[in-house]
């Protein structure tokens, strides 16, 4: 870790300024979380829409209590569990978290990273962190310094580079300003993790549906189109031989309108296509390979310049949900069902 990295860019945020991050997750775009100009400066280098809310980042539970009106049990209970680590939990705001960093709720979403250098830098800076994905919004989340450059390059303060990210996909989102634990955003940590601490959990159907035009978003993720490459993309759904045969039907059908064509396959059916871009996520036997993978693959495809892009399914795995919750949302949820 470069410390002395660290502190200048702590420096820049309590200043107001913009820094860029690694976290386990994806690389956050950060600012001071309680000022609401700092704020508005995210939005304004995302190209965010003003209602998305940001994730608090906090590197210590005694920083949770001026931030949330109430912390229930459940809370505490998961907390203990999953942090410092990839989840988010939603709670009732206090007078000292601005409507501007919530996206006008009278909720907040905080989340402790167990990173080394976004935990040095939230101390550094001695304020939580306000910090969705260092990406122009809609594009796929950034892994590597070199993906916040793409977007971020010129609109910010600076980037602390800490190398390719571990996990590659945003932290699990759970709503606990409510009865019912619920998953509003699905990640690393899964539904039945969730389950084995609280007892009880539920998923919002918007996690991969699509969330009406007025319906104002709990969480990051859960509205907009995410995560998307400038191609259009479509998702082969069923089986494996169904989907195969049904993405070289559409490689077959693309080539004979001229078209560049990208495939997402895996280790297991990367021989069966002859495409013209052909990228491997990774393999269904280590499920974390394609969580990884994902975002580098889609941004690849816009360095191909491919027309559209074909993918294989990943709902058989245990990190299916969150996989095809960014797929889906990337696909603009273009999707066959592949018959047998």
């Amino acid at each position: 870790m470069d410390e002395e990295a660290v502190r200048e860019a702590g420096r820049i945020l309590a200043e107001g300024g913009l820094v860029a991050f690694p976290t386990e997750t994806v690389y956050g775009l950060g600012a001071n979380g309680l000022d609401e100009k700092a704020a508005a400066r995210i939005y304004a280098a995302k190209g965010r829409p003003s209602d998305n809310p940001l994730i608090l980042h906090i590197a210590s539970m005694e920083e949770l209590a001026p931030l949330a009106a109430e912390i229930p049990p459940e809370a505490l209970a998961l907390a203990e569990a999953f942090w410092p680590g990839p989840m988010t939990m939603i709670f009732k705001k206090t007078p000292l978290v601005p409507l501007g960093t919530t996206g006008g709720l009278s909720t907040v979403a905080v989340r402790m990273p167990s990173h080394p250098v976004a935990r040095a830098l939230i101390r550094a800076a001695g304020v939580p962190i306000a910090a969705p994905s260092a990406n122009t919004s809609g594009r796929p989340s950034p892994t590597k310094a070199s993906h916040v450059a793409q977007d971020m390059d010129g609109k910010i303060d600076m980037i602390v580079d800490g190398g390719e990210v571990g996990i590659g996909l945003e932290s699990t989102i759970i709503d606990l300003s409510e009865d019912v634990p619920t998953v509003l955003r699905p990640g690393y940590i899964t539904e039945e993790m969730i389950r084995q601490v609280t007892g009880r959990v539920q998923v919002d159907k918007a996690s991969l549906g699509q969330m009406a035009p007025d319906v104002h978003p709990k969480a990051p993720g859960m509205k907009y189109r995410h995560y998307a490459p400038r191609a259009e993309m479509t998702i082969y759904r069923g089986r494996e031989e169904a989907a195969v045969s049904a993405i070289r039907e559409a490689l077959a059908q693309a080539a004979s309108q001229g078209k560049k064509a990208g495939v997402i396959c895996t280790r297991e059916t990367e021989a069966l296509y002859d495409a013209p871009v052909k990228k491997c996520i990774g393999s269904r036997a280590e499920p974390e390979t394609i969580a990884h993978n994902l975002y580098d693959v889609l941004r690849a495809f816009d360095e191909e310049q491919v027309d559209c892009i074909f993918s294989e399914s990943f709902d058989d795995n245990p990190l299916g949900g969150a996989i095809m919750n960014r797929l889906v949302k990337a696909a603009g949820h273009r999707i066959v069902e592949c018959q047998e």
